[in-house]
């Protein structure tokens, strides 16, 4: 019996150490193989190469899972730099407000202005020279800051966006999520880009005019629904573009069923009977001889236009348009204090309206 199980002891013993060496040599000759020099780069490792770029998050205007291959580094951006077998020399850093990156043995090095491939050829050629034999480096944008573009006014998702490639206003406007919906704040008629540069070569089209040397305002509708040549331009990083809320007029007084604010949307102005429509027609005490429309003008001063409904209904009067924040005020002809209401107890009134939608 002892004979037997010193034999199968010494079979485990045997058995477990050809295991080891059967696991260890792969390991042994991994470690010679990092051991020993770089090889060259050659047609079957380029791929290994990597020079890709990513976005940062929803914010980046790209829905692609990686930037063009002639995406510009500029300053701000976040880069992944890695270089092969080197740990000491892989870093994360960002490009400087001058256009460079800060890296172990070759100091502050120039990566504004290049693509990524562009920046691991430069960086391999600096790294070749007497510091690795031959390097391999890999250069990943990883957030990208460079180009913004800001978006605000009714659209959807408001905010600052990073433009990875070229893009047109069109697209821009789809990234923010589209214009805002009606139920909220829906979008007028113009969208405004500003250009801090100036639009210097751009073509003054119809359906669009230069506000100032550098903001122009696009009509929305022209823009979106006919596609009218030359309007759909090409956003550059550090533009604003602004998408004006729909104006409103207000419609007051206890003489009209339904008091409150209506918006325009892609409408310049509406006449008085249209008003009185979307209020829900007149109130059978209305004092339609004592309606009144309150005009504000561009210096902020007020003017009271008085206006006849008995005439402009029987078409005995011209029916007036109001314009943006125009007030249609009807009194009650029950009550006098109404009637004598002045213009800025009427502003106030119309301050705390519910806006209605057409």
């Amino acid at each position: 019996m002892t004979k037997t199980s010193g034999s199968c002891a010494a079979a485990a013993c045997a058995l477990a150490l050809c295991l080891a060496m059967a696991g260890a040599a792969p390991l042994r000759g991994q470690d010679l193989e990092r051991l020993g020099p770089i090889p060259s780069s050659t047609a079957t490792d380029a791929g290994s190469r990597q020079t890709s770029t990513a976005p940062q998050s929803a914010a980046t205007a790209d829905t692609a899972t990686s930037a063009p291959s002639d995406y510009v580094i500029g300053p701000e951006d976040v880069l992944d730099i890695a270089v092969f077998d080197v740990p000491d020399l892989s870093q994360t850093v960002r490009v400087a407000n001058d256009g460079t990156i800060a890296l172990p043995l070759l100091g502050r090095t120039v990566a504004s202005g290049l693509t990524a491939d562009q920046l691991r050829d430069r960086l391999e050629a600096a790294l070749g020279k007497n510091l690795v034999q031959n390097p391999q480096v890999s250069v990943f944008v990883k957030q990208f800051q460079a180009r913004p573009v800001s978006i605000m006014g009714a659209v959807e998702k408001p905010g600052l966006y990073q433009i990875t490639g070229p893009r047109t206003l069109i697209e821009m406007l789809s990234v923010a999520g589209g214009l805002a919906k009606r139920s909220t704040a829906p979008a007028g008629k113009t969208v405004y880009v500003t250009r801090p540069g100036g639009f210097k070569d751009l073509a003054i089209v119809p359906g669009m005019q230069r506000v100032a040397p550098d903001k122009i305002a696009i009509d929305l509708k022209d823009l979106l629904y006919t596609q009218a040549q030359g309007l759909n331009i090409r956003v550059e990083p550090h533009d604003i573009i602004a998408v004006s809320k729909a104006d409103i007029i207000y419609v007051a007084g206890s003489g009209v069923r339904k008091p409150g604010g209506f918006l325009l949307e892609d409408r310049d102005s509406i006449t008085v009977v249209q008003a009185l429509a979307m209020a829900e027609g007149l109130d059978p005490n209305a004092a339609r001889h004592k309606a009144r429309i309150i005009h504000t003008k561009a210096d902020g001063t007020r003017v009271e236009i008085p206006v006849d409904l008995e005439k402009i209904m029987k078409e005995k009067a011209p029916d007036p348009e109001l314009a943006a924040n125009d007030i249609l005020y009807v009194p009650n002809s029950a009550s006098k204090a109404a009637a004598k209401k002045t213009a800025e107890a009427i502003v106030q009134t119309v301050s705390g309206f519910l806006v209605f939608h057409p």
